[in-house]
């Protein structure tokens, strides 16, 4: 006989968040870690020696499983979002969480199989790929996944960029690439889309101003320069090899060069 249970969300984009038959619910703070940590491996069954260890790593293994028991019974309302057993805890059926959705996203968009089409909404797509994990937690086992999540998405982010570049939808490119920008300003690829972007938009002024935004923080922060490629880039010089020529001001050609994306 199947027993009904309310639908149940968690989020742990932006923060953690659960929400019960369409009501936030507020749980313990080692009840969140319990959620957030089964949430994280998706329909995995996880065993409980596994959330024991990795939550309280400090505490003895039979203080680490009485900690684990406690946080389980004080879930209250997040109860339904679990399955339970005396070996190991999963997520229940019906039980939705935002980064599963967005990692679909993502892969989709990386996958060199795939049919290299646009989502359907690439500003929805943006949106899902813009947002840290858990945020603010510092636990090793959070700052692995959150550092995971951020490569995959900036990843994305770009692919998508390029290929709203390539398909003229300019003003969705850039969008795409700032939140990359914004992710990892220090992140080369994503400038370089951002640079491509604008370019492909009929803006070379703002592509140079992205440049030279970059630049500055590259150099007052690491001390770097960026890549000769970039810097010919910036001046609407695409082509692998050869400076431009003095004759040719910093940004003649951009116009018939911009349909390269």
């Amino acid at each position: 006989m199947s027993v009904d249970r309310p639908g149940v969300r968690i989020a742990v984009l932006g923060g953690f968040g659960l929400w019960v038959g369409g009501e936030p619910v507020a749980v313990p703070g080692g009840s969140e870690r319990v959620l957030a940590f089964v949430a994280l491996r998706c329909r995995a069954a996880v065993p409980r020696h596994l959330i024991a260890g990795t939550l309280w790593p400090e505490a003895s293994e039979r203080r680490a499983h009485a900690d684990l028991r406690a946080a389980l019974a004080r879930s209250g309302a997040g109860r339904p979002a679990l399955e339970i057993t005396p070996a190991e805890v999963r997520l229940a059926p019906g039980t939705t969480v935002d980064l599963h959705h967005a990692r679909r996203t993502a892969q989709r968009l990386l996958d060199p199989a795939g049919p290299h089409r646009l989502p359907e909404v690439p500003l929805d797509a943006v949106l899902a790929l813009s947002t840290d994990l858990l945020p603010g937690w510092y636990e090793d086992w959070a700052l692995a996944e959150a550092e995971e999540w951020r490569q995959l998405r900036l990843h994305a982010l770009e692919t998508l960029a390029a290929r709203l570049g390539a398909a003229r939808r300019c003003a969705e490119a850039v969008t795409a690439a700032q939140a990359a920008v914004h992710a990892e300003p220090l992140r080369e690829s994503a400038q370089t889309c951002l640079v491509r972007a604008h370019l492909a938009d009929g803006n070379p002024s703002e592509a140079l101003n992205a440049f030279t935004r970059y630049a500055r923080r590259l150099h007052e922060e690491l001390g770097l320069e960026p890549t000769e490629r970039l810097h010919r880039l910036a001046a609407g010089d695409v082509r692998p090899a050869r400076a431009p020529s003095a004759s040719r001001g910093g940004h003649a050609g951009v116009t018939r060069r911009r349909e390269e994306w």
